[in-house]
């Protein structure tokens, strides 16, 4: 059992360390501020290797394999969790892609998203009656001789504004999760708009939006996968993309707790260091303890999709759930550390404090990362498999 990242993996990390450090760190403030979408950083991050990580070289991408997206968004959510998020959901839409496209939609849309072309891609499935119940979306795909009719309306769209390619699921069956299908629509297509932006209290440099879709017309090569499979191709799709999202909360709560030490050895109370105090101890070597164990899970769980086989549904649960609370954790207690001073705009904890917040709600909520885990373990028991 080796819990180290080889030679390659440390160099691409130490590589993105220095990169975040002094590309994506530098105006993160300024941009959520201002909320800035990161658009030539996004260029920056393609030229990287960062837009294609799970494509293959011969559509435009780096191949780098899940372990290095895990510490590519590791590191740059150190830096600004709202391009870490666009990042995230971008590889996502990619994969899907990859895994369920036709050759002629893996050569249109791939390279685009890889040299960023087409970044960001954006994953439109929650919709205003409709969050932790997919099965239940109402947007209705009809079958027409040009294609497919679409309408509806979609919310909590991450990146919508500046997409260059939506997978969107809507209903072109009956009700339940079999009557779902998947669609590529492309930036610009006739009756697909952005009504509205969201104001988030954090990671504003992530645009969230609302689409709505008023008799959009696409050809059925637009269909993604089979029809029907559109819940499969969610699902799975948000197995990969926990992964992206515990992955970055957990730089989120790196950052704080490097934040909190550092702010412990200067600041001194009743005569010394804070960082001497045992209350103060404790709160870091919890926090520091917490953010480990949430580092193994998020690495085994990319580790076995990387491996391939059987998908880390449970495992990918697991760790979106355990790192997205560990990083809450570890904001909360460095903004604690701060005092009145954490409150403030002028010091980074108060942002970390704000980004971290929404990790426990998109990609599943914490609740519903439960009910996954819960659901796998009992088919274990069921099959007379025991626990892990």
């Amino acid at each position: 059992m080796d819990f180290a990242l080889d030679e390659e993996q440390q160099i691409l990390q130490r590589t993105l360390r220095s990169f975040a450090e002094k590309r994506v760190a530098a105006e993160a403030a300024l941009r959520d501020r201002q909320g800035l979408f990161p658009t030539a950083l996004l260029q920056e991050c393609a030229a990287l290797g960062l837009t294609g990580m799970l494509i293959p070289e011969q559509y435009g991408g780096s191949a780098m394999g899940a372990v290095a997206y895990s510490l590519a968004l590791t590191e740059i959510g150190r830096a600004c969790a709202g391009t870490a998020v666009t990042l995230s959901v971008s590889n996502m839409v990619a994969e899907a892609i990859l895994r369920w496209g036709s050759e002629s939609q893996r050569q249109e849309y791939l390279p685009g998203l890889c040299d960023g072309a087409l970044v960001p891609g954006a994953f439109a499935l929650t919709e205003p009656e409709c969050g932790s119940d997919p099965a239940g979306l109402r947007t209705r795909a009809t079958r027409v001789p040009e294609g497919y009719r679409l309408s509806g309306e979609k919310v909590f769209c991450t990146s919508a504004s500046h997409a260059g390619v939506f997978l969107l699921v809507a209903r072109t069956g009956a009700a339940g999760g079999k009557g779902l299908s998947a669609f590529l629509i492309p930036r610009g297509q006739p009756g697909l708009t952005v009504t509205r932006v969201e104001e988030k209290l954090g990671q504003h440099a992530s645009d969230t939006a609302t689409v709505c879709l008023d008799d959009c017309l696409v050809d059925a090569g637009a269909l993604l996968g089979p029809e029907g499979a559109g819940l499969a191709i969610a699902l799975g799709a948000l197995d990969g993309g926990r992964i992206g999202i515990g992955s970055l909360a957990l730089g989120i709560g790196q950052a704080a707790l490097l934040a909190a030490g550092r702010y412990a050895l200067q600041r001194v109370q009743f005569g010394k260091p804070i960082a001497e105090h045992g209350a103060i101890q404790a709160k870091l070597a919890d926090c520091a303890t917490e953010l480990e164990a949430a580092q193994l899970l998020v690495w085994r769980a990319a580790w076995l999709k990387e491996r391939g086989g059987a998908r880390p549904t449970g495992e990918a649960a697991m760790a979106k759930l355990f790192a997205t609370e560990a990083a809450s954790h570890a904001c909360d207690e460095a903004l604690q550390i701060h005092g009145g001073y954490g409150y403030s705009k002028d010091f980074p904890v108060e942002r970390y404090y704000r980004d971290v917040r929404v990790t426990r709600l998109y990609e599943g909520t914490s609740e519903i990362q439960r009910l996954v885990i819960a659901r796998k373990l009992l088919e274990r028991v069921g099959e007379g498999q025991g626990v892990p």
